[in-house]
C-alpha cells in the first residue's frame, strides 16, 4: 500500500487496534475482571461516562452513527430504564463510589429525549457517584430541536459545554444530506447556550459532502466564525455506504473530487486561522483560552471513543447500545440492536458484543498513535525484543521523510505543519495489526 496517497482507506483512530481488528478474546467474566481492576487502579484519578441515545426523528443520509429513527418518543423510558439498569452492572464492579470527571452525551440525537427525562437520567446516575472537581460535562444537540429547556436543565447538572451538528447551511446540500438547520435556528440555539453560562460551544461542519463547492463551504465557514463558537470541528465526510445504505441517496459523482475536497480543507483551515482559530488536533481547531486549545499547548490533550477531550482519564464507561468502553488494557462494544442490548441487559447481564484484551504490543503502539494524535510527535527508546517491529515501523516511514512532512532525530518523530492533514496516513505506518491483517472489504473510509 502506498501510504502517500491521499484516497487510502484508513481509520481515525479513536482506539487502538481499531474495532475491525479486535481478536474478541475477552468474555464477561474477564470484561469484569478488567472493570474492576482499572477502577482500582485509575479510579482516584475519575472517568469519563459515555452515554449513546441512538434516536433520531429522521436519518441524515451522510451519518455514519449507529442510530434508530422514529418519531415516537415513547421509547424514552424505556430505554432509560436500560441505561440505569447497565450502569448499575457497572457500579457492582467498581471499588467504591465512582468518581465522574466527565459526561458526555452522543448519538444518534441526544436532544430527542426531553430535558425531563435527561435530568431524571443524569440525576439518577450522578446520585450514585462522586463529581470530580474539576469534571467536564458535555452533549451533541441538532440546533433544530434543543430547547432552552434542554440548556437550562442540563446546564442545572453542571453541563457547560455542547456540542452542535451544523455540517453545512447550502440548501441544496443539506436537501442531499437531509439535515436541515438554518442560520437562524443554529445563532438561537448558541445564543441561548451562552446566557444559561455555558463556557464552550463546538459548531461541526463536514467537508466532502455532495454538491458542495469552495463557494459554498466559505459561505457556510464564514457564517459559522461570525457566530464565534469556542471551537470548530472539521470533518471529513466518511463516505461508506456498504455499511450506511443511506449514503446511497446521492453518488459518487456527487462528491467532490479528491483534489477539490482536499481544496476545501485547506480554504476552511486558511479561514479558521485568518479568525484565531489553532489547529489543535485532526479536523479541530480553537480559540485561544477554550480548554481544548490550552490542553493542546499544555501537551495535554487527549483522544478516545468520544473524540479529543481535555480530560485524561484512564476508565472510559460506555453505556447504551453500540457504545464503546475502555478499561485501558481492553475494550469491549456493545450490542448495536436496541432491542437487543435491552433484553440483555434485563437478564442482568453485560450486553457485549464483542472485545479486546490488548497485548504488550498493542499498548506500545496504542501510546505511539495516541502520541501522534495529540501532539503531533512520538518517541521510543528501542529494547531488543521490539527492534523488528520499529525496524519494519520506520521503513514505512520513510514516504513520509521524502514528502517532508515529518522529520526523525535522536528516536523521535516530529510531524511538520504540511504534514499534519495527513495524520491517519502517518499514523498507518505504525499500525501493525492493519499492516497484517488487510481487509477483503473496504471498512474504512479514505484519507482524501
Amino acid at each position: 500500500m502506498d501510504l502517500v496517497k491521499l484516497d487510502i482507506p484508513a481509520p481515525r483512530y479513536t482506539s487502538y487496534p481499531t474495532v475491525p481488528y479486535w481478536e474478541n478474546n475477552l468474555n464477561e467474566d474477564l470484561w469484569k475482571q478488567k472493570v474492576r481492576q482499572a477502577s482500582e487502579q485509575y479510579g482516584a484519578e475519575g472517568i469519563s461516562l459515555y452515554l449513546h441515545l441512538p434516536y433520531c426523528e429522521s436519518l441524515c443520509t451522510y451519518c455514519a452513527c449507529n442510530t434508530r429513527i422514529t418519531v415516537n418518543h415513547a421509547v424514552e423510558e424505556g430505554y432509560i430504564q436500560s441505561l440505569l439498569k447497565e450502569w448499575d452492572l457497572y457500579l457492582q464492579q467498581f471499588t467504591g463510589k465512582p468518581i465522574i470527571k466527565e459526561i458526555h452525551l452522543g448519538g444518534g440525537t441526544p436532544t430527542f429525549f426531553s430535558p425531563e427525562n435527561l435530568h431524571f437520567l443524569l440525576k439518577r446516575i450522578l446520585s450514585g457517584a462522586t463529581q470530580h472537581e474539576h469534571f467536564d460535562f458535555s452533549f451533541e444537540g441538532h440546533p433544530s430541536n434543543t430547547t432552552h429547556e434542554h440548556l437550562r436543565v442540563l446546564n442545572t447538572l453542571g453541563f457547560k459545554r455542547v456540542s452542535f451538528g451544523v455540517q453545512d447551511f447550502d440548501e441544496t446540500v443539506q436537501e442531499a444530506i437531509h439535515r436541515f438547520q438554518s442560520f437562524e435556528e443554529v445563532k438561537n440555539a448558541m445564543d441561548n447556550a451562552r446566557e444559561l453560562g455555558y463556557r464552550s460551544v463546538n459548531v461541526d461542519l463536514v467537508y466532502g459532502l455532495p454538491f458542495q463547492t469552495e463557494a459554498t463551504v466559505k459561505d457556510t465557514i464564514e457564517k459559522v466564525i461570525a457566530l464565534k463558537p469556542e471551537r470548530i470541528a472539521f470533518y471529513s465526510y466518511a463516505h461508506v455506504p456498504w455499511l450506511k445504505p443511506g449514503q446511497r441517496k446521492y453518488s459518487e459523482k456527487d462528491l467532490p473530487a479528491d483534489a477539490v475536497k482536499r481544496s476545501l480543507y485547506n480554504l476552511g483551515k486558511q479561514l479558521f486561522a485568518e479568525a484565531g482559530y489553532e489547529d489543535v488536533g485532526m479536523d479541530h481547531f480553537a480559540l485561544p483560552g477554550d480548554d481544548l486549545y490550552e490542553a493542546a499547548k499544555k501537551g495535554n490533550l487527549h483522544r478516545n471513543f468520544m473524540g479529543y477531550t481535555a480530560q485524561h482519564t484512564h476508565l472510559l464507561i460506555a453505556l447504551g447500545a453500540s457504545s464503546i468502553s475502555d478499561t485501558w488494557d481492553a475494550f469491549a462494544q456493545n450490542i448495536k440492536s436496541v432491542e437487543e442490548y435491552q433484553k440483555k441487559v434485563a437478564e442482568g447481564k453485560f450486553p457485549i458484543m464483542k472485545g479486546h484484551a490488548l497485548s504488550e504490543e498493542d499498548l506500545l503502539i496504542r501510546a505511539h498513535i495516541l502520541d501522534l494524535m495529540c501532539r503531533y510527535q512520538t518517541g521510543w527508546r528501542v529494547e531488543h525484543r521490539w527492534e523488528e517491529l520499529y525496524a519494519r515501523i520506520a521503513h514505512r516511514l520513510q514516504a513520509f521523510v521524502g514528502k517532508n512532512w515529518i522529520e526523525i532525530r535522536d528516536n523521535s518523530i516530529y510531524i511538520k505543519d504540511q504534514g499534519k492533514p495527513y495524520l491517519r496516513n502517518i499514523c498507518l505506518a505504525f499500525d501493525e495489526r492493519y499492516w497484517n491483517k488487510i481487509p477483503e472489504k473496504q471498512v474504512f473510509s479514505t484519507t482524501a
